[in-house]
């Protein structure tokens, strides 16, 4: 039995050939191509390629070749049949079971593409030669559209009166053409007529470039009838599952890794005209979590940037609440907001595609901050708002599938709190900041202590033990002279201390050329002091002490630099900066 060609066709333009090889091979990006080791042979040096582009992989070593399907096969050892079934799953496909169902709906979709087909070509070619089309023309040209764009995205123009649903049912049966949702019946004529008469048509296609679906937009400011509307769902077309232009946007996945997900048909025509085309929009309803499954395909940045007014605000909204749920670490959700009664096409017909590329790096905000950001706004800052607030945080973040995201995003929002309410925070792990300095002249001593952070105090403490041991420390040299310190004068002292252990000499105190203030700064607070007193002959147990100061200042080295990551992590949440707090982590547990 053959699967159809046409849903073979589908799972290959839904999965990238570096999608489906990532989940076994480890791959890094190489100008147009990937790279990794073989998965059919032992190597220490990549030999191993994918071009997305060309729909292949290809192995230098060993000659391997082939597009998904043969991968599949080759490294989890399938047969035909089982990596089909794989991959349909993988692609958010149904599994294809050579049942009379199947053959009869692999019949009807035939049938419903032709028909759209037809009435797409139909409907285009009148836009472009019929005269009697002038008004749609001329508004056309007055939204600075060309003949170049009506033609790239098949632009079409049904006049008022128009009724082509005569000449479809010598073709195909009138059941058929119902359910395509081109036509509707009119209960008082009791005839079928146009659904999208006196309207400018757009084809929606589905991935592999077929039409499905259709939105039409008035030419004429009505009031009475809605600007844009939709076909409806149909069989063969969900609102939800689908994307305007994704079919032309994803062939330049693999030049760009971002793509602007905007509102409208206009907006992507328009910024398509200006040089823009990495651009989709979705379908006149709520952003769905399945149309954010299907952008993560192809990009890693999903910019979303509705229009710059309050309903376009409250889209974002919605948007933002059903995306955050598919994020992931190696994936990110912006939003970008455009001034206020600019939509994505005005915009960039006014300023141009430089300026809306630069507005947009510049401008974008994560999916996580702007959800904190709004729901701040709703605040009073009195604890019944504040607990409100903090409860729909975590709500959101616990919505969130992938656990480490959820578990960063969290934290995210936590902290964020945290520094909103820091009466409420006094428990936060704060180790590395400054107490505020007692008024108190009586506490001076203990104020003076408080103000020193833990790593200070730490930096002291080995300052102190070197520099009264230096004979020890000078046959021991190779201890000290790497150790991590972090404050800028301790660091120099240290410095200085090694080179004068380097130089051979009997080193004293008095040699090593510190400010007199400093040494008694650090004898006066350095904690080892009062430890040091009962081992000053005992060269063993300088040594361990020594040994447990080394480590500790590693640990504060770790949980700094995780610190600055967990930061980073939750403004990008790149897979790049995940990964390396992964690795700091399991450092640190194992420290």
């Amino acid at each position: 039995m053959k699967y159809p060609k046409e849903y073979l066709d589908e799972i290959k333009t839904r999965l990238k050939v570096s999608t489906v090889v990532a989940k076994y091979v480890s791959l890094k990006k190489r100008g147009k191509e990937y790279v990794g080791l073989s998965p059919f042979k032992n190597e220490k040096t990549p030999s191993f390629t994918v071009n997305d582009e060309k729909e292949f992989y290809h192995c230098f070593a060993t000659s391997e070749h082939g597009n998904i399907f043969d991968f599949v096969m080759k490294t989890q050892n399938f047969k035909f049949g089982e990596a089909v079934k794989h991959l349909a799953q993988l692609a958010g496909m149904q599994p294809y079971m050579f049942s009379k169902q199947d053959e009869e709906r692999e019949k009807k979709w035939k049938e419903y593409i032709a028909i759209y087909t037809k009435y797409v070509d139909f409907y285009h070619n009148e836009l472009l030669k019929n005269d009697n089309h002038s008004n749609a023309r001329d508004y056309l040209k007055n939204r600075s559209l060309s003949k170049l764009e009506v033609k790239k995205f098949k632009i079409g123009y049904i006049e008022k009166k128009s009724n082509f649903f005569d000449k479809l049912k010598k073709e195909f049966n009138e059941k058929s053409l119902i359910e395509s949702g081109l036509f509707y019946l009119d209960e008082k004529k009791k005839v079928y007529v146009e659904r999208f008469r006196g309207r400018l048509i757009f084809p929606i296609n589905n991935i592999s470039g077929q039409p499905i679906a259709l939105g039409g937009r008035i030419i004429e400011n009505l009031d009475y009838l809605a600007k844009y509307i939709n076909s409806p769902e149909t069989p063969f077309f969900k609102k939800g599952s689908n994307l305007y232009n994704l079919d032309l946007a994803r062939k330049i996945s693999n030049k760009l890794d971002h793509v602007y997900l905007v509102e409208g048909y206009m907006d992507v025509v328009g910024l398509t005209k200006n040089g823009i085309e990495n651009v989709v929009a979705n379908l006149g309803t709520s952003l769905t979590d399945r149309q954010i499954l299907i952008l993560n395909q192809f990009f890693s940045d999903i910019i979303i940037c509705f229009d710059g007014d309050d309903s376009g605000y409250k889209a974002a909204v919605r948007a933002a609440e059903n995306s955050i749920k598919e994020l992931k670490p190696e994936k990110q959700i912006s939003f970008l907001f455009l001034p206020d009664k600019e939509d994505p096409d005005s915009f960039v017909n006014k300023n141009g595609k430089n300026y809306f590329i630069d507005f947009s790096k510049n401008s974008k905000i994560s999916i996580h901050q702007f959800i904190f950001n709004h729901f701040k706004k709703q605040t009073n800052n009195d604890p019944s708002s504040m607990a409100i607030f903090e409860k729909k945080l975590r709500n959101i973040a616990n919505t969130i599938k992938d656990n480490f995201i959820k578990k960063y995003v969290l934290e995210y929002f936590l902290e964020r709190i945290s520094d909103l309410t820091p009466y409420t925070s006094q428990n936060k792990k704060n180790s590395f900041i400054k107490k505020i300095k007692s008024l108190d002249t009586t506490k001076k001593h203990f104020s003076d202590s408080q103000n020193l952070s833990a790593v200070e105090l730490k930096e002291f403490s080995l300052i102190y033990l070197v520099i009264h041991n230096l004979n020890l420390m000078q046959e021991n040299i190779h201890l000290i002279e790497n150790i991590k310190l972090f404050s800028k004068i301790n660091i120099q002292i240290l410095n200085k201390i090694v080179s004068k252990l380097r130089s051979g000499e009997n080193v004293t105190i008095e040699m090593l050329d510190i400010d007199n203030q400093l040494i008694e700064k650090i004898t006066k607070f350095a904690p080892i002091k009062h430890i040091l007193k009962n081992k000053q002959d005992n060269e063993y147990e300088i040594i361990e002490l020594l040994d447990d100061i080394s480590r500790d200042l590693n640990s504060y080295d770790l949980e700094f630099r995780i610190q600055e990551l967990e930061s980073k992590f939750s403004k990008d949440l790149s897979e790049e900066t995940f990964n390396e707090l992964k690795e700091l982590k399991k450092k640190q547990n194992i420290n």
